[in-house]
């Protein structure tokens, strides 16, 4: 055994020597990189050469402006690629920090000669302006979303019936990546699509196959991407991009020996370019992809170097790494190794300035930002899964009061109810009442963060497809702006010839009944579209409306238990009313779940009713032989309410002892019956006996059932029908008729 062990240690560091090697020398010079300033233009007459693609050895890269000038960092000893169209490639060797200026021999007389003669003096003028615009949207992308959009319109508008495509495609490739950075994928693949149409351009093509990957369509994504593998004289960062995006693909596809060979070679052209953001990069999506097949040796060695080549550039990219490395040890039970590496990214974490919780980008808020109070709770999870209850506790208070500091309610709701968990376990069960009270009083919050967030992103969507609209208006008022041109110049030639002229009326009423249909399926696509997201997030907000309703009603039997002193009770009911609280909730964000689960929640919840009102029912449930209840989905807690008004406001009244009766019978091969009937004082005796406020108030559960099951019929064309009546001729009992058709 202890040979097996030493053999497996030596492969180990044998595999990390091997894959850190070249890595590790290419990292020490980042600490050295400057600003390095300079510009582009022609030789003969100093003409500004814009658009030019300036890059390094090392992977960084950017473009010149309308003025010819560009900014880039690098470091003595590199060298600056100027790449163009327009000229040869030119390399430069950094010497100093002075500023680096290209003159460009016959570029004036190539290109810039020919275009003054064919351009007027307003059209050079409007170029200027599209550029100057495209530089300020570039420079608000990351800070202001809709100033960036905007300025994209304006370098549109100029445009006007120039018909200069190169331009065009410039703005809505630029358009497609402010898109793309702030997660709007959809939005950003149309934009590089229109892109493409109007000029082919191998780093659009690259930016719309990285957005179908991020947009989780692999397939598209892969199909946009490998074409470009056989692209000659691409810049190296571009290529290890490509590669990256590749492998990404794959491994989403779980092609995972397709996406090693697509990382391996990114990372042999990053290492071979001092691409050294990248080598990282590749070297842990290598760690994931090993991990995936269980190759846990050669997965450790790649994550054991990205951990080492991040020590060597930013505190923040170390930190981010630790806690890749931490999870590929939690995944294999190393549980110990975790929590020591979480311990140190935590004590460095808190050397670091500090920062709001979530990083804003333009009402898009981070999710996987790394925050002490998230690898305080990692650590306490790691903690539980080592049964050290004791340890784990001080590291979920500490969550618990750094994410309330933060406001940072998820990880507070996660935390608390993982404390509440974990005093119940030891059998504190006073201690775990009291957290799982705060864990409920965090989740109601959670609610209504969630409410405010989905206002917010439904205005921050319409105020995108505003502006989204804007653009697309401008482009088609150009393309009409350019037929115009176009047929004035037409009519001119067809004035001599009559029988052409009436070809070109016809075609031209043809392509404009053509442009009107698509223009009317487009609105009404577009209707249909806006409708189903309004129902859609309609539906969110009533089903988490019920929620804390059903929770605060099943709350009201706890406290009945602990105001009897009955803790044993207590103690069952609080213990299976958990059980049924913990499946509502992860059933709280479907339409639809299947029946059988249904009826598991709803058998609970009448037991644990029962158990509080024994001497006013008894109750059955019978699901007829011949129904296939797994065939049948209903919407989650669409029976609950009937049954509690059942129990609460017919049998509880009831001076005998009552009984609740639940039957699903099935009607046709599609469709099948719920009937919940109850014998009590029926609904006519229970309005009158309601006192005055209890009149002016409606039921909130009862109200939301009725506009859920609107919403879904009208979505789901009429799959929920309800019907309620008197169960008897004196009008007491009430019966509810729920009839069901299969998804």
């Amino acid at each position: 055994m202890f040979t097996k062990v030493m053999i497996k240690k030596g492969y180990i560091l044998i595999i990390m020597m091997l894959v850190s090697i070249v890595g590790v020398a290419q990292i020490g010079n980042n600490q050295n990189q400057m600003e390095i300033k300079g510009s582009v233009m022609g030789k003969e007459n100093r003409t500004p050469i814009a658009q030019v693609q300036v890059s390094t050895d090392r992977g960084n890269y950017t473009f010149t402006n309308s003025l010819g000038e560009f900014k880039i960092k690098a470091a003595i000893g590199d060298f600056l690629i100027f790449e163009s169209p327009e000229f040869e490639t030119v390399r430069h060797r950094i010497t100093s920090n002075d500023d680096v200026d290209v003159l460009v021999e016959g570029y004036s007389d190539r290109r810039s000669t020919q275009r003054i003669k064919k351009e007027s003096i307003s059209e050079r003028s409007t170029m200027a302006d599209h550029q100057r615009f495209l530089d300020s949207a570039n420079l608000y992308k990351k800070t202001d979303l809709e100033k960036s959009i905007d300025f994209i319109a304006q370098s549109i508008e100029p445009l006007g019936s120039s018909g200069n495509k190169t331009e065009l495609a410039k703005s809505l490739s630029a358009l497609g990546e402010i898109y793309m950075y702030h997660l709007q994928y959809d939005l950003a693949i149309a934009n590089f699509k229109d892109a493409l149409a109007a000029r082919e351009s191998n780093k659009t093509k690259l930016l719309l196959g990285q957005a179908y990957v991020l947009n989780e369509d692999f397939q598209e994504g892969e199909r946009v991407l490998l074409p470009l593998v056989d692209v000659k004289n691409m810049v190296p960062y571009q290529r290890v991009e490509l590669f990256e995006a590749l492998g990404d693909a794959n491994k989403a596809m779980s092609n995972l020996r397709n996406a090693q060979d697509y990382y391996q070679k990114g990372l042999v052209i990053a290492e071979k370019n001092q691409i050294s953001p990248k080598v990282i990069d590749l070297s842990s999506k290598m760690g994931a992809a090993f991990a995936s097949e269980n190759r846990s040796i050669e997965a450790e060695g790649f994550y054991q170097n990205s951990l080492n080549l991040s020590r060597k550039v930013a505190p923040e990219r170390m930190i981010q790494e630790s806690e890749k490395v931490a999870d590929f040890y939690n995944q294999k039970s190393r549980y110990s190794d975790e929590i020591q590496l979480r311990k140190q990214s935590l004590a460095d974490l808190n050397q670091l300035p500090r920062s709001s919780p979530a990083e804003d980008r333009g009402g898009v808020s981070r999710a996987d930002t790394i925050t002490s109070q998230r690898i305080n709770y990692k650590i306490a999870n790691a903690y539980i899964a080592q049964e050290k209850l004791d340890e784990a506790i001080p590291y979920l208070e500490k969550s618990i009061v750094e994410a309330d500091k933060d406001d940072d309610l998820v990880v507070q709701k996660d935390a608390t109810r993982k404390l509440s968990e974990v005093y119940r376990y030891k059998g504190d069960y006073t201690k775990a009442l009291e957290t799982y009270q705060d864990y409920v009083a965090v989740v109601d919050s959670l609610y209504v963060r969630k409410e405010q967030e989905i206002s917010r992103a439904a205005r921050f969507s319409r105020e995108i497809a505003n502006t989204q609209n804007r653009i697309s208006s401008l482009e088609q008022e150009r393309e009409l702006n350019q037929s115009k041109y176009s047929l004035a110049v037409t009519e001119q030639q067809l004035y001599e010839e009559t029988s052409k002229r009436q070809k070109w009326i016809i075609y031209s009423l043809i392509f404009g009944i053509a442009l009107m249909a698509f223009t009317a399926f487009l609105y009404y696509r577009s209707n249909k579209q806006q409708k189903l997201a309004n129902n859609l997030l309609a539906l969110k907000s009533l089903r988490t409306q019920m929620n804390p309703h059903f929770i605060f009603n099943a709350l009201n039997s706890v406290n009945n238990y602990i105001a009897k002193s009955d803790e044993r009770s207590a103690n069952r009911f609080l213990s299976e009313f958990s059980v049924l609280m913990r499946s509502v909730l992860e059933n709280s964000e479907q339409d639809f779940i299947p029946l059988t689960q249904e009826l598991e929640l709803l058998e609970l919840y009448v037991k644990l009713e029962h158990s509080r009102f024994q001497d006013k029912f008894d109750y059955k449930i019978r699901v007829d032989e011949k129904v296939d209840v797994d065939a049948f989905q209903i919407p989650p807690m669409l029976l609950q309410p009937y049954i509690e008004n059942a129990i609460w406001h017919g049998l509880r009244y009831k001076d005998e002892k009552g009984f609740l009766n639940i039957k699903v019978n099935q009607l046709t091969n599609d469709m099948l019956e719920i009937t919940i009937e109850d014998n009590g004082i029926g609904r006519k005796k229970s309005a009158e006996i309601k006192t005055a406020n209890q009149r002016k108030q409606k039921s909130k559960g009862m109200g939301n059932i009725k506009k859920r099951i609107q919403i879904l019929n009208d979505m789901y064309k009429n799959r929920v029908e309800v019907s309620i009546s008197d169960l008897n001729v004196d009008q007491t009992g009430t019966k509810v008729s729920l009839k069901l058709k299969k998804k």
